[in-house]
C-alpha cells in the first residue's frame, strides 16, 4: 500500500517513514489518521504496537528491501543521496 500513487498510500509512507527514518523523511501527523479507510487506520494501531514493544528499526526485522522500496518512492531526496 505504501508504494501506490494515492494519497492514503502517501499517509502510510509517512508513518512508516516515521518508524523507520523520521528525521531525514519527515514525520507523521497524527490527523492523517482521519484521511485513511478505517481498516488502514485499523492496521496503523497495530504496527504501532508492535513498535513500542519491539524496541526495533523495521530493517533489524526482516523489512528492509519493503522499507527501501518505500524511501525510493516517496523520499526521493534522501534516497538519491545514499
Amino acid at each position: 500500500m505504501a508504494t501506490y500513487d494515492t494519497g492514503q498510500s502517501r499517509r502510510v509512507a509517512d508513518f512508516l517513514l516515521a518508524w523507520s527514518n523520521a528525521d531525514d523523511c519527515g514525520g507523521f501527523d497524527l490527523t492523517h489518521l482521519w484521511n485513511v479507510d478505517q481498516e488502514i487506520a485499523a492496521d496503523m494501531v497495530i504496527v504501532f504496537g508492535m513498535v513500542a514493544r519491539v524496541h526495533s528499526y523495521p530493517d533489524t526485522l526482516g523489512y528492509k528491501g519493503d522499507f527501501e522500496s518505500i524511501v525510493r518512492t516517496w523520499c526521493r531526496e534522501f534516497a538519491e543521496s545514499d
